[in-house]
């Protein structure tokens, strides 16, 4: 993961490194908080908080991310020496001191693999144990490396097999969204090019067919228009989901050419009212918003009842767009998840439509929300006007 030179967290050489500056500068400066307890030692405190302060500065300065992945591992060795010149500063109490090694530990364990903290074993045991028998402290006190070594390094090991765990997980959901990018992309691009085939066919037979014929090609010519709408709807799903923005061609379109050229893709047959506000005019992409008006007629016909309803009117500083159908209705539970990503998948399709609709509701600066009807549900889309046109 790439950070950058002052971000705290993330993985690899140099986060790691700031994280160690963080805890040596914090023990640098409880050292010189130490002086006030202890005066007597004062001279002690203060090489150990110069100790604290230069581990630091190389952990910040020192440029890690040109070395190997486990380089900042010395400044964990380099720590161990510093607690144990704590400890001795502070006279072999190893109460402040033992925590401190403790979360070394546990810092080694969120950035290195196992091997690493094994061998910090015995750099840390001495850094535990010689203080204390330079302090002269008793038996009792040196028995206790039996509880806090093994606890450190049991502590360290899980914390470092969950955070291998996580790694494992998030390299494999990189690798998988790698490859479902590079398959939406491909299939997007190479459906283009049979298409352009088959539009430039179909014009060809328009000129010498028939009056019944070119009612079929033009069908036909107005499908293959909606595959190509299709295809860029598949690049915009991997363009949204890699920059979590899309850029849009707005302009000012009427409203009710707009949806009567948006309908032609819908089926014939299909039982659709409509009431727009007269003389109202939508600052909008087109194509954009002929892709949000399809998906949600297409999805009112395919999970409601007849009629659909589409309504268009200004409310304030926002036009509205309502698509409603007369069917059961969706519970409550499931209005507040409806329009996430394969939310309401099934045999009929991968639940991406009303996801699309809320990405493309979000990129024109509205919102897109369930609202219950009786019967039915509305979908009801938002879209900002402009300050010149809401006076």
């Amino acid at each position: 993961m790439h950070n950058g030179p002052f971000r705290l967290l993330g993985t690899g050489p140099r986060a790691a490194a700031r994280q160690a500056a963080v805890l040596v500068l914090l023990a640098g400066l409880l050292a010189l908080l130490g002086i006030v307890n202890d005066p007597g030692h004062a001279h002690r405190l203060l090489i150990v908080a110069a100790c604290d302060l230069a581990l630091g500065l190389v952990a910040l300065l020192f440029p890690w991310h040109r070395t190997p992945p486990n380089a900042p591992a010395v400044l964990g060795l380099a720590g161990f020496a510093v607690i144990g010149l704590s400890t001795w500063s502070f006279g072999g109490i190893a109460a402040g001191t033992g925590p401190f090694l403790v979360l070394l530990y546990a810092w080694a364990a969120l950035h290195f693999p196992r091997w690493i903290l094994l061998l910090f074993l015995l750099p840390a045991t001495a850094a535990y144990l010689v203080p204390l028998i330079l302090t002269g402290q008793p038996e009792m006190v040196l028995a206790s490396a039996v509880v806090m070594m093994p606890i450190s390094l049991t502590v360290a090991l899980l914390i470092e097999a969950q955070a291998r765990h996580l790694r494992d997980d998030r390299e494999r959901l990189v690798r998988i969204e790698r490859w479902r990018a590079a398959m939406v992309s491909t299939l997007a691009h190479d459906v283009r090019a049979p298409l352009s085939t088959v539009r430039g066919a179909l014009e060809e037979l328009q000129d010498e067919a028939g009056v019944h014929t070119q009612r079929m090609i033009e069908a036909a010519l107005r499908q293959t228009a909606r595959i190509a709408r299709l295809a860029d709807g598949l690049l915009d799903l991997d363009r949204i989901d890699s920059t979590g923005h899309l850029r849009l061609d707005l302009a000012a379109h009427p409203a009710e050419p707009l949806v009567e050229d948006a309908l032609l893709d819908v089926r014939v047959d299909a039982e659709i009212r409509v009431t727009i506000d007269a003389g109202l005019t939508l600052h909008v992409d087109r194509q954009r918003f002929e892709q949000i008006l399809i998906n949600l007629v297409t999805n009112a016909l395919r999970y409601g009842r007849p009629p659909v309803d589409i309504r268009l009117t200004r409310d304030g500083r926002f036009d509205r767009l309502e698509v409603r159908d007369h069917g059961p209705g969706i519970p409550a539970e499931l209005r507040s998840r409806l329009f996430g990503q394969f939310a309401v998948g099934g045999p009929q399709g991968v639940g991406l439509g009303l996801w699309i609709v809320r990405q493309l509701a979000v990129a024109h600066g509205g919102q897109a929300v369930a609202e219950p009807r009786d019967p039915g549900v509305a979908m009801v889309v938002t879209f900002p006007v402009p300050p010149a046109a809401a006076t």
